[in-house]
């Protein structure tokens, strides 16, 4: 199963690096684009918790990984969630 990362920069300039256990993340981020924190966390769930299906489907458990990566991005997000129109920058996309 092909896996990846992408970069994120936060509303403060500091950057992640996440991880992705399918390309799926493709269908739902770009890189070069900006999104209201909240849609970056909704799009972010629903891509890692296709991801993890995947793999779920394909070896039988679930992808901790994936889980754990959009565990980080939640807590990441909730330090924003005060600020004034927060926004989430997709860096770029490592294969």
């Amino acid at each position: 199963m092909p896996e990846m990362h992408f970069r994120v920069r936060w509303p403060d300039q500091s950057t992640s690096l996440c991880y992705s256990p399918s390309l799926v993340i493709k269908d739902f981020l770009k890189p070069g684009e900006t999104y209201e924190l909240n849609d970056f966390v909704s799009r972010s769930r629903t891509a890692l918790d296709i991801a993890s299906e995947r793999v779920r489907q394909k070896y039988g458990y679930t992808c901790s990984s994936a889980m754990s990566q959009l565990a980080e991005i939640e807590t990441i997000a909730a330090r924003f969630s005060n600020a004034e129109n927060p926004k989430v920058w997709v860096d770029e996309f490592i294969e």
